[in-house]
């Protein structure tokens, strides 16, 4: 790969043109290789928002929705096409809201049920589509959600995208606890976990250029989506997707990973992100980071933080990334999203905050339906 980069940095000396990519006004040069939000209010505090781009056709979606009561937070990292992580951004958080309504609570079940509801929903959207465009069945996205709510943290996620939680003791220094699982073939208990479900499958996981993968293909081993490694009808016949031997059950699932805490003072900020930010940074080089630097800007900043060491890792400058077009990034870094929130209000709400959505890559910001009124 090096060998590939070697003449990147000449390569990459063109005006960088994002026609989709927005800035918020009073933004250095810089600050053109992102969308962001320095900071806004939340329910429960402040938050800093921010998207690079690096695909092509960017993958990864994301969005805010904060109300009156709670606070909702999605990082959808797409691959193989972004339509399956755009269908999450627009219906994962409307199932939910349908589903706590309809049982009068938020819990882990009813989470649980939102995942499977967005899951079969764009199972749904592979059928009607797959005879004129069987490339849709190879899309997917991992969905990290984190719900803020009655004085507790509610975190579900497929795939490898991550939340880490920045708790500070008497000492000031920080400590960072990772809250979810990477559901990636890079962990061995992942693919320990794989070899049990599929002991009559030798070829359930394969180490490939150095990189562990499922059925040689796909890394990620929880996702939205994917649906040719789920269902047979979806068998393709594309040499990048096709399996060596019919498939014979689900080698992916969409069983989210959930795990809930009571927040206390101590907890003082939560950074989501997809794995394109943890690929370059540590979980406490992160936490270091917001703890360490003023609040407005911080999603920008650990991008930055990013971008540089990812830059450093092929031998080129942070300068010449910020030349470098989508598409041609992409040997670079990843898609990446991040949010950044603040609990400066842990056992109560802010009850002076407008109820907004804000969603990734768009600066339309409109107001939420993240209304929980009757829900206990």
């Amino acid at each position: 790969m090096l060998s590939r980069l070697g003449n990147l940095a000449s390569a990459c000396w063109k005006p960088l043109r994002y026609a989709r990519m927005k800035k918020d006004d009073g933004g250095d040069s810089e600050d053109s290789l992102l969308w962001y939000r320095d900071l806004d209010q939340h329910s429960f505090g402040e938050f800093s928002f921010a998207v690079v781009q690096a695909n092509s056709v960017l993958e990864d979606y994301s969005q805010v929705e904060i109300g009156r009561d709670a606070t909702f937070v999605g990082i959808y990292d797409g691959h193989g096409g972004p339509e399956a992580a755009r269908y999450v951004r627009d219906n994962l958080f409307n199932d939910l809201i349908r589903i706590a309504r309809e049982r009068s609570t938020i819990s882990e079940d009813v989470i649980r049920g939102a995942f499977n509801a967005t899951e079969e929903g764009f199972i749904s959207v592979v059928r009607r589509s797959f005879s004129l465009r069987p490339i849709i069945a190879a899309m997917g996205s991992c969905c990290l959600v984190g719900i803020i709510w009655n004085g507790k943290l509610l975190i579900a996620n497929v795939g490898d995208s991550r939340a880490v939680l920045g708790s500070v003791g008497e000492s000031n220094k920080v400590v960072a606890e990772q809250l979810t699982v990477d559901h990636n073939a890079s962990s061995e208990d992942v693919r320990n976990e794989l070899r049990s479900l599929h002991s009559d499958d030798a070829s359930i996981v394969v180490k490939r250029e150095g990189v562990w993968r499922i059925k040689g293909i796909i890394q990620v081993s929880r996702s939205i989506g994917d649906a040719y490694l789920k269902r047979r009808e979806f068998s393709l016949n594309i040499p990048r997707f096709r399996l060596t031997e019919p498939l014979r059950r689900p080698v992916l699932t969409a069983e989210p990973s959930l795990y809930t805490r009571v927040l206390h003072n101590n907890d003082k900020f939560l950074i989501f992100a997809s794995d394109g930010l943890w690929e370059h940074l540590s979980n406490q080089e992160a936490a270091a980071i917001v703890h360490n630097n003023p609040r407005a800007g911080i999603a920008k900043r650990l991008l930055k933080a990013a971008l540089m060491e990812a830059a450093r890792k092929v031998r080129i400058t942070y300068d010449d990334v910020k030349q470098c077009k989508a598409g041609e990034r992409r040997q670079i870094h990843d898609d990446i999203s991040v949010v950044v929130m603040f609990l400066d209000h842990v056992t109560g709400q802010n009850g002076s905050v407008p109820e907004l959505s804000f969603k990734g890559f768009n600066n339309n910001i409109v107001a939420s339906n993240f209304d929980l009124e009757g829900i206990t």
